[in-house]
């Protein structure tokens, strides 16, 4: 079974930190001694994208379960390629990752990164991300319902929050999720919503993300203060860190 599949249906937070193909070995030697639960490879900031560089980076970090992004221009990431391009690397990538992770609004590739994905257990990450503001709650909502009808196993939501009424807006989306008990990951961008980086797990947010070095995105904390924190409020996080896991 996939691993990461059966960690995001756990019920115990998970933390993934991004990281490029710089220094690839002594990155991913230290990510799994530090605690990192997912790594998620960030291709579109490569160096090199030909398929066999891909992968390799992908070995290096076979002692963590691996999440693969080739984030579009369009919604924030740095791919430069064809859209064709980028398929040919989502199924490369496919039966080598636990999971792969692609834009809702990647309407030409969506259904068919998909396919592959399912067709080797691996899972269907379908995001959206809003740099600029929160929609409204209905809008959000037809993201998700628009993500889990193409397929999607986990949908993730990403915006940038300027209130507090922002941050509770994405939060009354974990309530909703758990009643209909949709896998989601809701982060809240900007250092309003820096909160959510340790709070919406407890709301059912399956990931939350961090970083080493420097920041991927507004208002993440760093893996250090993350995993901290994560050790100080959940105490089933703690037990399995304790244990090794």
């Amino acid at each position: 079974m996939n691993s990461l599949r059966a960690l995001l249906d756990g019920g115990i937070p998970l933390v993934a930190v991004s990281f490029d193909d710089s220094e690839t070995e002594p990155r991913a030697h230290a990510a799994k001694s530090a605690g990192v639960d997912v790594a998620e490879l960030r291709v579109d900031r490569y160096a090199a994208t030909d398929t066999a560089h891909v992968l390799a980076q992908v070995d290096a970090f076979k002692a963590l379960p691996v999440l693969a992004t080739i984030r579009s221009a369009h919604e924030g990431g740095d791919w430069k390629g064809t859209e064709a391009r980028r398929l040919e690397l989502f199924r490369a990538l496919a039966p080598q990752v636990q999971a792969v992770d692609i834009e809702l609004s990647s309407g030409e590739i969506l259904s068919e990164v998909i396919e592959a994905a399912h067709r080797h257990d691996t899972v269907a990450l379908v995001s959206y991300h809003n740099f600029e503001f929160t929609p409204a709650t209905e809008e959000l909502q037809t993201v998700i319902d628009d993500a889990k009808s193409a397929g999607a196993d986990v949908v993730k939501v990403s915006t940038m929050v300027r209130s507090e009424d922002d941050v509770r807006r994405l939060a009354s989306l974990l309530l909703r999720a758990g009643a209909e008990d949709t896998r989601l990951i809701v982060i809240a961008m900007g250092e309003a919503g820096a909160v959510s980086r340790v709070f919406f797990p407890a709301l059912g947010s399956r990931i939350t993300y961090s970083f080493f070095g420097a920041s991927s995105a507004p208002g993440q904390l760093d893996f250090p203060e993350t995993f901290g924190l994560l050790r100080k409020f959940y105490p089933a996080f703690d037990e399995r860190k304790s244990a090794g896991a």
